[in-house]
């Protein structure tokens, strides 16, 4: 069994983690902290966890997180690598669901997280943890960057593309919009019923944190540093789920080829990425609370190719990404525990 610790257990995406945990056949839950909700049985704050997780939150000082074989870090910007060190040395394997060590450049994490990165060098080591496109690198791995929701879709959407060199890379779109349970579980006033519900509205129109990073693994799937993308994030009026357009503009190449056929060579064998029947529109209901990905890829215009993308925010988009490159480190099958069937209605 894989002794695990989950570091900030109180937020959205530490539930998920507890759910999708507390159901692996390999896994023992060892400890999950919280330093303001300390001495709480976690079904006093998550009651469709009681029956399943019977911990207390602890705080992180008496978790004995160094006994664990893996430690998720589902906290704010910074805390992961605080104390990634330490558990390193002990041998642990450090999944970090912040933004931690997801960019290499150093400056560029400061620029857009307001802080100095005090691990360098295990930035320099860390694995970027899109299991699709960097598998045998995760299997390796001791520190996992796990990828932001919005550019885990934004990247299946684009790599087959990218990959097969059908596109002109240096002018990508992608129009994102998200659940409100992507900004966390936490008190603000754009967050609240009577501001998200029935609306719809872009943000981060001048930037967003997520722009670097979905550019600099975009360059790193097409190996080419002239790739740019254009990424706008909107709020949708739900609570899970992610809706990604993407366009781009096909060359020679990419006008010549059939794409239906691209993307179902490339992700054939994908037991978490769907790739839908030619003229499909997937919804977001179709993946909520489940680890998989649907893509359909339309042609609107002869050089222009347009891909729809849908994802759970908190699930393959955070916390089900994070299992499934968990199961790939620990040598299991890489499907263990998400497997579960969306939920719909």
């Amino acid at each position: 069994m894989i002794k695990v610790g989950i570091v900030g257990g109180t937020g959205y995406t530490g539930v998920e983690l507890l759910r999708l945990l507390s159901q692996h056949p390999e896994v023992r839950i060892h400890a999950i902290t919280s330093r303001k909700e300390a001495g709480m049985p976690v079904s006093d704050m998550y009651p469709s966890l009681r029956g399943h997780v019977d911990l207390a939150f602890v705080t992180p000082d008496d978790a004995g997180l160094t006994e664990c074989d893996v430690v998720f870090f589902a906290t704010p910007h910074g805390v992961a690598m605080a104390q990634a060190r330490e558990l390193l040395a002990a041998g642990v394997k450090v999944i970090d669901l912040a933004a931690d060590f997801r960019l290499k450049d150093t400056a560029v994490f400061e620029q857009w997280y307001g802080m100095a990165h005090t691990c360098p060098d295990l930035l320099e080591e860390a694995v970027y943890g899109l299991p699709e496109l960097n598998r045998d690198a995760i299997r390796g791995a001791r520190v996992i960057g796990n990828p932001g929701c919005y550019p885990t879709s934004v990247q299946l959407g684009f790599a087959p593309l990218l990959r097969h060199k059908l596109i002109d890379p240096t002018h990508l779109i992608a129009n994102c919009a998200s659940g409100v349970s992507g900004a966390g579980r936490k008190a603000e006033v754009h967050t609240l019923m009577a501001e998200a519900s029935d609306n719809f509205k872009a943000y981060g129109v001048k930037g967003h944190r997520h722009g670097p990073e979905i550019n600099q693994q975009l360059r790193a799937i097409a190996g080419d540093d002239s790739v740019n993308c254009l990424f706008v994030p909107h709020l949708l009026p739900l609570i899970r789920g992610i809706h990604s357009t993407l366009y781009a503009r096909l060359n020679d190449a990419g006008q010549a080829a059939d794409l239906q056929a691209t993307f179902e060579a490339f992700y054939q064998g994908e037991r978490f990425v769907d790739v839908l029947p030619a003229g499909s529109a997937p919804e977001t209901r179709s993946v909520r609370a489940s680890n998989t990905v649907r893509i359909a890829v339309h042609r609107p215009q002869p050089d222009t190719v347009m891909v729809l993308v849908v994802e759970d925010n908190l699930t393959k988009g955070a916390s089900g990404q994070a299992v499934q490159c968990m199961n790939l480190m620990c040598g299991l099958d890489e499907h263990l525990g998400l497997t579960g069937v969306p939920v719909l209605p």
